[in-house]
């Protein structure tokens, strides 16, 4: 069974992974295609969508992200907290 993290309003990885992105000097296209060899089926139109909130990232691509980025989950989550 597949597993997601669901990205609700007041929490959100999207911007975490925009600036490890572009801090990589990473194009969005670029982030599908080191996916997509790892044999995830991430598209732009998907990774976009991750990257606004709007998407429920699987944890498969969450794990491929941080050594696509070449970083941590201590990373990817700072600065995120849950406000009741």
């Amino acid at each position: 069974m597949e597993q997601k993290l669901r990205q609700i309003n007041d929490v959100s990885l999207g911007n975490n992974l925009r600036n490890l992105r572009t801090s990589a000097n990473l194009t969005q296209e670029q982030v599908v295609a080191q996916l997509q060899l790892r044999n995830l089926s991430t598209t732009r139109s998907i990774y976009s969508q991750i990257e606004a909130g709007t998407y429920n990232i699987k944890i498969s691509e969450l794990i491929a992200l941080t050594e696509i980025f070449h970083t941590d989950f201590n990373t990817i989550f700072n600065g995120l907290s849950y406000n009741k």
